[in-house]
Order: C-alpha cells, then structure tokens, then sequence
C-alpha cells in the first residue's frame, strides 16, 4: 500500500508566487531559460536552472553551476522571497487549461515504496540526466522538481479533496502568461491529514509515475546518500487520480526516409497499414490509426489486423509504429539515441510536424492517437516498458511553489 507524509513545504510568499513559479527545468534549453528570466529575479529557474546566472561558457553540468544553485536558493530564502512552512501539511493542486482542471494531491512519497514497487514505472532512464538532479539535489539540499504520480481513483479521497477545495480558500491563485491557471490549498487540518494519509496506506496499493522518471529515480539514489536524515526517505509528489488525467499524443518526425524514395516508401507500408490519403491534417480519433505527413500529403494509416502483438506493448500505437515502420523500413533500432528522429509533444498541435518537414529539416511526420491512463497502468503492472516518449501530459505543474528540503 501506499506510503506519503505531509511536509513542511519551501514556498513563496502569496504576492510573489506567480513570479517565482517556472516551468520545469527539462522542457527549456539554457537559452531558453536565460531569455525567459531576462530581468526577472524571482524565477525559480534561477536555482532549477542556474547556469542562466554564469557566463555561457560555462558547462551546465559543472560543480560552479550547482554550487550557484545553492547561492540562489539560499539568497531566496535570506530575502524573505521563500519560507518554510510551520508544520507538516498536504496541498491541493489544481491546473486549469482550456476550461479543463486537473487536480493532484502534493505530498511526499515513500522512498521504499519505489524500491519496492510499490510506485510503478513504465520508462527507462537515462544516467547522465539522473546525474545532473542528483547532482542537485545534493548540493542544494532540496527537491525542487515534482513527480507526478496516478492512482486508480478512491472516492473517499476524492471527496475529501473536493470538499476542501469547495469550503476553503486558495493561498495561490493566479493564471500565467501561457493561460495556465495554477491554484494551490494547503490542507493543515490534523484529522483531514491523518484520514488522508490513512486512506493512502488502505486502499491505494499502487502508484505510477506518469511524468518524472529521473526526478524520482535521482531522489532514491539521493535517499542512500543521506543515511538517518528522514527527510531523504521521502520525495516531492503530486499524486492525481485517474479520473484527473489528460495524456496527449507524442509524435515523431523523421529525416530521411532511408534510402527509399517516397513512393517506394508507402509501397512497402501496404504490407502492414491500409493507407488512405487525407485532405487535411491527421489527428488519429482511434486506437491503430496513425497520421502521416510526407511531401506536402496527410495520409491515414490504419494497421492490419495481425501485424502487431496484443500484449499490453505491443498494442500501443507506439510500438506499432517502432516496429512496422520505424525499425522495418526506416532503420532506427533505438529512438533514445538515434539522432535521426525527434519527438513532438501534443500541446504543440499538428501544425508543427506540418513545419519540421516544409521546411526541409525533416522528411516524414507521424502523428499518434494518445495512450490512455489505463494502458500506462496495465504496462506498469505488467513490469514492461513503455518506448520512449510516449505520453505527453500537459499542463505542467510549475517548479518554486512548493519544494521539499532535505
């Protein structure tokens, strides 16, 4: 079953928090990050990021930068721009985007439940990039990335979160410049904490983690690091029902088209895919249907039946693609390395795979119908991996409104 805690969250002060709230550290480049922040200096990405306060010639990897890091924060918390909270306590996070909301429950999660399995994966990671938030972590003393955990929805948990929401007022509220409504409750009530993490350790016997594989598997490896400190036995998690849950497509754009001219290409396809041509843009409506864009031409690719597996990968749309199309005729064994391929999140709409390949950067577009939540969890109870990049959930929770000290 389930192991969370409250904590005594690092947040800002109210009249400070859209302005300290940043996007997550990994969905922006250095640049990115510098230009986002130019003359803002309540930016958490001051301390996620900190590299934008160093010359560029520094790598973004080197001691200096997390040392920075820890300057940064420490300078956060001296000007009063961030406090601790008094005791132990839940939040409530809602997100709001195109009249949609999504609400999870922060709290800190077990660290022996992710040893255990108790919090179940579906997606391999990479060393170097837990290296760098480990790396972090341990020099700033703090858990400043969210992972974001599902669970199979529990009615008495929902309604005690909505019933706080319904009676108590937000200590955040506000809407930032990409319209992103953030709005966060603290729940500091003694017997709504306890009945909450009671309910948890009752009749939540799993957890997943949909959005943040590094960031939880840096904290474990951190946890070891900090033998007897309790704090480091837990780490930051916003856990939403499924029921909350909006996964977007995850789509791949592709260089060439290995050594095969076009019509070859959609040739050799009919052995796998009923392939018909489309006078608009491609947004699959259905499970093995996938879009495709190439010289200037949508296609709708619909797979055959018995040419893909029906075990709980095989029958990704995903893996339909790797298999029959990726692997089989464009030679891209290993979509983590190969530097042939790309992958465009589902928030940045069909217009721009319809942009990678006008412009001549790329040749060939695929467009995906969405995982489901369900299927994340009969991978994840499985013990088998997802291919990589293969759900995209949107909104982000923001980095700086609640971070958990070590």
């Amino acid at each position: 079953m389930a192991i969370i805690k409250p904590f005594s969250a690092l947040r800002p002060k109210s009249e400070l928090a859209m302005q300290v709230a940043s996007k997550p550290y990994d969905v922006l480049n250095s640049a990115e990050a510098k230009a986002e922040t130019k003359g803002d200096p309540y930016s958490f990405l001051h301390i996620t990021k900190a590299e934008i306060d160093l010359p560029d010639s520094v790598d973004q990897y080197s001691a200096t930068v997390y040392e920075k890091a820890k300057q940064n924060l420490d300078r956060f918390i001296s000007n009063g721009i961030l406090f601790r909270e008094e005791k132990p306590c839940y939040y409530i996070y809602q997100l709001m985007m195109d009249g949609k909301s999504q609400t999870g429950l922060v709290s800190v999660s077990s660290v022996a439940d992710y040893f255990n399995d108790v919090i179940k994966k579906h997606e391999f990671t990479r060393p170097d990039k837990e290296k760098d938030r480990i790396n972090h972590m341990k020099a700033i003393k703090a858990q400043t990335g969210n992972v974001f955990l599902a669970y199979r929805d529990v009615m008495e948990i929902n309604a005690l979160v909505n019933g706080w929401k319904a009676t108590q007022k937000p200590v955040y509220d506000f809407t930032a410049v990409d319209g992103v409504q953030h709005t966060i409750w603290i729940i500091d009530r003694d017997i709504v904490i306890n009945s909450i993490t009671q309910l948890f350790a009752t009749k939540v016997p799993n957890t997943y983690i949909a959005d943040g594989h590094h960031r939880a598997a840096s904290a474990a490896k951190v946890s070891k690091e900090f033998p007897g400190n309790e704090n480091a036995k837990y780490f930051l998690t916003t856990i939403f029902p499924a029921s909350e849950l909006n996964i977007l497509d995850y789509n791949r754009v592709v260089k060439d088209l290995n050594g095969n001219d076009a019509d070859d290409f959609i040739s050799a396809l009919q052995d796998d895919f009923m392939i018909t041509s489309s006078p608009h843009p491609v947004k699959p409506s259905q499970l093995h249907e996938i879009g495709m864009y190439l010289d200037g031409q949508w296609y709708i690719l619909k797979a055959r039946e018995g040419t893909f597996n029906t075990d709980p990968i095989g029958v990704l749309d995903i893996s339909i693609l790797s298999e029959n199309i990726l692997k089989k005729l464009l030679g891209i064994k290993d979509q983590r390395t190969d530097k042939r391929i790309d992958f465009v999140g589902g928030i940045r709409g069909l217009s721009e795979l319809e942009k990678r390949v006008n412009s001549g950067e790329m040749k060939i577009a695929f467009s995906l119908f969405p995982v489901s939540i369900q299927q994340l969890f009969d991978i994840a109870d499985s013990g088998n991996v997802m291919p990589p990049k293969s759900t995209w959930f949107e909104p982000k929770l923001r980095d700086g409104l609640l971070t958990n000290l070590l």
